[in-house]
């Protein structure tokens, strides 16, 4: 800078005051995004044949359990659980062999998108009834919804919407 252009400048700053002392720390290193990274997902079909049987969650009878897809607000999973959206359809898989479910649900999800439904449940039962008494649909059916690219979260049921037995599934909005 030479003299002209400091004397200038020093002419537009002469009001200027500082600005107060603040409690917050300023960090000389590498700045962080403020929006975290979302990770690019392969969009996936619905179709029953995209859906495997690979169970990366154990689960018990009695366990509730939650998806958000990641890059989604925690808060959308906190309002699919308090009802903020109402149940638009519903499948129950009772009585169901784990093939059939695969197929029942994959068609569900498929006409539920068709039709631009928010919220759904399926109602996959607690597994009482099976060998060993184990949630053998219950675990399969978070698995198969993971992998759905339409499915944003789920979380189990109120009580008085099927609780342990069923499972409320947030749907990708459709322009």
């Amino acid at each position: 800078m030479n003299e002209d252009e400091m004397s200038l400048f020093q002419a537009a700053m002469s009001d200027v005051a500082p600005l107060p002392a603040s409690d917050k720390i300023v960090s000389g290193g590498i700045k962080a995004s403020p929006f975290p990274r979302k990770k690019k997902y392969q969009e996936t079909e619905t179709s029953e044949e995209a859906l495997t049987d690979y169970v990366s969650i154990e689960m018990e009878a009695g366990d509730e359990w939650a998806f958000v897809r990641p890059g989604m607000s925690h808060q959308t999973l906190r309002r699919l659980r308090r009802g903020h959206w109402r149940i638009q359809d519903d499948l129950d898989l009772h009585g169901y062999v784990r093939d059939e479910a695969r197929q029942a649900l994959s068609g569900f999800l498929d006409d539920c998108v068709q039709q631009k439904f928010r919220c759904v449940r399926v109602i996959h039962g607690k597994g009482l009834s099976s060998k060993n008494r184990e949630p053998v649909l219950k675990t399969r059916v978070g698995n198969w919804l993971m992998q759905c690219a339409d499915v944003l979260a789920f979380c189990q049921a109120k009580p008085e919407d099927g609780g342990g037995g069923a499972i409320l599934i947030l749907l990708k909005a459709k322009a």
